[in-house]
């Protein structure tokens, strides 16, 4: 059975740093893209970044140049570095294999705020 489990959200101010990571399980992480993806109230789940199998990363246009996506596949984690955060960074925030599969993890909230 396929789980994720997101961890390291928080309450921070604007322009500060939040790391977050991923533990997946009952997948074939190392040979799988993997992909961050946010949620903020009253708005649909959004593609955040990818990470492939190789190492090669894409962002999404909003987040790209302030957030890092990588991995480590001995660990099964996929990490997210955030830098200068914004408040439209507020969101739930939850990873998942690209394409998607199994079910959503229970994500990890980020706040930001001042």
């Amino acid at each position: 059975q396929v789980q994720f489990v997101e961890s390291g959200g928080g309450l921070v101010e604007p322009g500060k740093s939040l790391s977050l990571s991923c533990a997946a399980s009952g997948m074939r992480f190392s040979i799988s893209a993997m992909g961050w993806y946010r949620q903020a109230p009253g708005k649909q789940r959004e593609w955040v970044a990818l990470i492939t199998s190789g190492g090669f990363t894409d962002y999404a246009g909003s987040v790209r140049g302030r957030f890092t996506i990588s991995r480590d596949n001995a660990k099964n984690t996929v990490f997210l570095q955030m830098n200068s955060l914004k408040p439209e960074d507020t969101a739930n925030y939850y990873c998942n294999a690209s394409p998607l599969i199994g079910s959503w993890g229970q994500g990890t909230q980020v706040t930001v705020s001042s």
